[in-house]
């Protein structure tokens, strides 16, 4: 009943009040919630870039605090966005399972207590600039899962010029532009359209609410498009760019993102917004083909390092010391209750968490010792980090790494520490064991969301 009773709500048909979900006007800081995709762990000049610099993402490590140990959830996207919205892993539901996730009739289920939901019902002002990636129309999409303002695109990426030309094989309502839930036919570059949507949204909030705004870059995702390439882009004869691009073009593509990220940091300024919202900074998963991982191996679609840790920056005057580092382990569905207790809410207990409240660590607070999970495309990968020490299955071989000692994963201690394997195997298992198995994605009682089975294990 309860559960129902918020979809409802959610999608406005009953009162708030009578929902249960009261809506209160709201008091706390508004959060920025930013995410590159496919950014490598050291693209970024605060991480170690060497060839190109990034100042005005570097200007939220001077200003707030760098993790050197977070995680993406996923070596893919929509895997990671659905672990980011709802605090958990990915595997708990059937859509977190199809990695990345393809054209198919899964997505994230709307009736769930998302990140925006629950922000909303805490009287924050909802909105969503840039990728969905987590199910498309007519059954799945922002506007369902407690974004009140879209614009962006729902599929996993776009040609950054021709947004709205239909790509060979991506669904035009995948690939085109969305204005809430309408075409928009506006021709431009996309990373910069994001930037300025993402500006006008904010200068557009309803007065006497906090906002919260995910902004979901495509950069630096393929195709291989700097803002000066548009002949490029008349070019190409699929989105799906993997053999094009360069190290020049790929600099253009971050520097782009850097440049209107300065922009919306520079009108927080002006509009005395700055001291009262968090600005967080992260990407997806690890880098792709011209991404810089060093001192990391791997790239993206792996569970090495290089596939899976990434940059992730924090500011919040007045609360996060400026200019601090932290070695917190960290993982993307840490968002959800980091981010209600800023805003001085709890999770929704009927649907709590797997990730950890980073808020003492913010504040602070030493390190805390964790253990993190991931597993890819039907158990063809798994790894376990615990402290220190990582499990990896890869390729059909199996490592134990000291990440301590070798972050490089080059040694491989298998054979030294024996018990400690073998316990890292085991709980790995234990943990599996309580994940959705990739079976049930090609199951045809899997499909629609609402139907007994599965469905009963959210």
């Amino acid at each position: 009943m309860l559960k129902g009773a918020a979809g409802l709500a959610a999608a406005g048909l009953v009162p708030w009040s009578a929902s249960g979900l009261a809506r209160p006007s709201g008091t706390g800081p508004n959060i920025i919630y930013i995410m590159a995709d496919d950014l490598g762990f050291a693209d970024l000049s605060c991480y170690g870039r060497r060839d190109f610099s990034t100042p005005n993402i570097d200007r939220l490590a001077n200003e707030g605090m760098l993790f050197r140990q977070a995680y993406a959830n996923s070596a893919v996207c929509s895997a990671t966005r659905i672990a980011l919205i709802t605090g958990r892993y990915q595997y708990r539901l059937v859509a977190g399972l199809d990695e990345p996730m393809g054209f198919t009739d899964v997505g994230l289920p709307p009736d769930l207590p998302t990140m925006p939901r629950q922000l909303q019902a805490a009287g924050y002002h909802t909105v969503l600039i840039g990728k969905w990636h987590m199910g498309g129309p007519p059954s799945y999409g922002p506007l369902k899962s407690g974004y009140e303002r879209f614009f962006g695109i729902y599929g996993g990426g776009t040609d950054y010029f021709r947004h709205n030309v239909p790509a060979e094989g991506v669904p035009h309502e995948l690939s085109g532009l969305i204005d809430q839930d309408e075409l928009d036919l506006r021709d431009g570059y996309v990373t910069e359209i994001f930037g300025t949507e993402a500006i006008k949204a904010i200068e557009e909030a309803p007065a006497g609410r906090p906002f919260f705004m995910s902004l979901h870059f495509t950069a630096p995702h393929w195709p291989w498009e700097g803002p000066d390439d548009r002949e490029v882009s008349e070019d190409l004869s699929q989105m799906m760019h993997f053999d094009g691009g360069s190290l020049e073009t790929y600099s253009a593509m971050v520097r782009s993102m850097d440049g209107e990220i300065g922009k919306l940091l520079d009108y927080l300024d002006r509009s005395g917004l700055a001291e009262n919202t968090i600005v967080v900074f992260t990407s997806d998963n690890g880098g792709e083909r011209f991404s810089d991982t060093w001192p990391l191996i791997g790239v993206k679609t792996e569970l090495l390092e290089g596939g899976i840790r990434v940059p992730f920056l924090v500011r919040w005057p007045g609360r996060v010391a400026p200019g601090t580092v932290t070695q917190q382990t960290a993982m993307s569905m840490d968002a959800l209750p980091t981010l209600l207790a800023a805003a001085g809410r709890e999770p929704d207990p009927a649907f709590p968490p797997d990730g950890m409240n980073l808020l003492p660590v913010l504040d602070g607070g030493a390190a805390q010792s964790r253990t993190l999970f991931w597993r890819y495309k039907a158990m063809e990968q798994a790894a376990i980090r615990d402290g220190d020490w990582k499990y990896l299955l890869i390729g059909g071989e199996e490592y134990l790494f000291n990440l301590a000692e070798d972050e490089r994963e080059r040694a491989n201690l298998k054979r030294r520490e024996p018990e400690r394997f073998a316990q890292l195997k085991e709980r790995f298992a234990e943990w599996n064991s309580e994940m959705l198995p990739y079976s049930l994605l090609n199951s045809s009682w899997n499909v629609k969301q609402g139907k007994e089975g599965w469905a009963d294990r959210y």
